[in-house]
């Protein structure tokens, strides 16, 4: 059966950088020019606070690179710092042995992922949303559909993109995220009866909620809310593996 003939008896359309993973969208920009890190940890922060746009974000950073990243270079920073959250490549493959599409619907870059599905660091997947300022040549391994993101209104897009192309209803869906950057995300879910996760969830996400009068329905992991700096060590002892429960009891 191909991609998008598959029946899916839900979907998960879930952030990446501080939500599944410990690492931020820019990381291999700092891992290749280390020069730049407090700049793009700056710019990461104005944009998943909604101080800036994506795109403003993105056209700072192409000011900051005089080239773009190489597959060997991003092969090197994976080499060297991929890490996940634990349990999150189990979930994902757990999602996909019960007929749960799971989407990672991210700020950061295409070329990024096709390297991380290159190498089978992570399930193959059906979509990914992210954002195209780096992309590489198509490979076999790509998720069967790509969804180009610019702004991050685009993740409410391309989830509903998704969920129409498999006539997956929007009441068995799942969002999470972490940042003020997935508030529009999750202001979308909310309004189409969808279930929302905050993962690791930081102040941004439950400002915007509070202002947008969005309840999130679970916090799983770390809950920043009255704590503005983040525990990595804490974060990493999470395990993922325990978000089936409750997606059982959501789509089951």
């Amino acid at each position: 059966m191909t991609s998008d003939r598959r029946k899916f008896n839900g979907m998960i359309s879930s952030d990446w950088s501080e939500c599944l993973a410990p690492s931020g969208p820019f990381d291999f920009i700092a891992f290749s020019r280390p020069q730049l890190k407090p700049a793009l940890a700056r710019v990461f922060k104005q944009y998943t606070g909604n101080i800036i746009s994506l795109g403003d974000a993105v056209e700072q950073i192409q000011k900051l690179i005089p080239a773009p990243i190489s597959e060997k270079q991003m092969d090197a920073c994976l080499d060297e710092s991929f890490a996940t959250y634990p349990g999150v490549p189990e979930l994902i493959e757990w999602c996909r042995e019960n007929d749960i599409l799971f989407m990672i619907n991210t700020t950061g870059m295409i070329g990024y992922f096709q390297r991380v599905f290159f190498q089978k660091r992570l399930p193959r997947m059906t979509a990914l949303s992210a954002n195209p300022m780096l992309r590489y040549p198509k490979q076999k391994s790509d998720p069967d559909f790509v969804y180009e993101l610019f702004e991050i209104q685009d993740k409410a897009k391309n989830t509903q993109s998704v969920a129409e192309r498999f006539k997956i209803s929007y009441e068995r869906i799942i969002i999470m995220g972490d940042s003020g950057g997935d508030g529009p995300h999750f202001q979308w879910g909310a309004q189409r009866g969808a279930f929302l996760i905050g993962s690791m969830t930081k102040p941004s996400l439950n400002r915007y909620c509070e202002k947008n009068g969005i309840v999130i329905n679970l916090k799983f992991g770390l809950d920043y809310s009255r704590k503005a700096e983040r525990d990595a060590q804490q974060e990493m002892r999470i395990d993922f593996m325990h978000l089936a429960t409750a997606i059982e009891e959501v789509l089951g």
